[in-house]
């Protein structure tokens, strides 16, 4: 199959995207596909000239942040009627704006924190919640702008006056356990533990960084605690519409700290952070490595995600110039 790898793209997420599409891409040309690697810039003219010279039949996206996440570059390819692997526009763009996504979570009875929305002015004023709290752009991904302000902490004028992000999103600070699962298609993979081996959270470093973070695969947690979160992974890619494969990522307080939760029970509580359409894939990322966990090998993985792809544009039977016109 002539698949077209997207890579790069213009966000604060290039450089993880240009890493993350050439392994795909790598993996696609020895699962047998015929593979055209695309550097996305800023010209949607020039991607629309880059597919049709290549005469794609699929597009691998391997785009991160925005306008690789968010539904630009899904809506593109729907228009064009090439078919593309991941979630589509409408999920992507749900799932990339935080506060829109913890509705729909909260609307399906998933467990998510409270939060508060306020611009970088109301953060210089005031603490948004009692220390310690989170703060972190309502739309972008990979931890980029997260910070926790703990007591004793001077940073929050600071923060809010080098604030870039937009909108602001604060919440309550989770103590205990970063977890995160995959999905893929309609199963839950595994539960990962992610220990950061500098700072204090699964941040941009812990995520990048050679030896930024530790995974504990399967997760050393309950039971009870690892089939609620591989439940509510998978509940969560369905209610935002998600297609493909996903990541969910939660804290799990196993601390015993009083949380205001009447529903926690005696193994603690697991909290619902986000889910991530466009997850980290290569062969050490988070979701590659519970597939390989399950018995699936990476270049299975991204053959099976082209073989999934589609789009939802226009039908070949609707218009014969679309499918071939990338």
């Amino acid at each position: 199959m002539r698949v077209a790898v997207l890579l790069g793209g213009v966000s604060s997420e290039r450089e993880v995207s240009l890493a993350t599409g050439a392994q795909c891409a790598a993996a696609l040309e020895q699962a047998g596909h015929a593979v055209t690697r695309i550097d996305v810039g800023a010209d949607p003219a020039a991607l629309i000239a880059a597919l049709r010279e290549c005469r794609a039949e699929v597009a691998f996206n391997a785009l991160h942040g925005r306008f690789g996440e968010d539904g630009s570059v899904q809506g593109i390819l729907d228009w064009l009627g090439l078919p593309y692997t991941h979630s589509g526009l409408r999920a992507s763009a749900l799932a990339m704006n935080k506060a829109v996504a913890k509705s729909i979570f909260t609307a399906a009875g998933l467990p998510v924190a409270p939060h508060a929305l306020l611009e970088a002015e109301a953060l210089a004023a005031a603490d948004p919640f009692p220390r310690p709290y989170v703060v972190k752009p309502v739309e972008e991904g990979s931890s980029v702008g997260v910070h926790i302000l703990r007591a004793g902490d001077n940073r929050r004028a600071e923060i809010a006056r080098g604030w870039r992000f937009g909108a602001i999103m604060a919440e309550p600070y989770i103590p205990g356990h970063e977890l995160s699962v995959g999905v893929m298609g309609d199963r839950a993979l595994e539960v990962t533990e992610i220990i950061a081996a500098r700072g204090e959270f699964y941040d941009y470093d812990a995520k990048y960084a050679e030896g930024g973070s530790h995974h504990v695969l399967p997760a050393p947690i309950p039971a009870a605690i690892r089939e609620q979160a591989m439940a509510v992974a998978l509940k969560a890619h369905q209610a935002l519409g998600c297609r493909g494969v996903s990541r969910s990522d939660f804290r799990y307080d196993d601390t015993g700290a009083p949380s205001g939760d009447d529903t926690a029970g005696g193994d603690g509580r697991l909290v619902l952070l986000e889910v991530n359409t466009q997850p980290g894939m290569t062969p050490t990322s988070l979701v590659p490595e519970q597939a390989a966990h399950c018995g699936i090998a990476f270049p299975a993985l991204c053959d099976w995600m082209v073989r999934h792809a589609r789009h939802d544009g226009l039908r070949p039977a609707a218009s014969p110039e679309s499918r071939h016109a990338a």
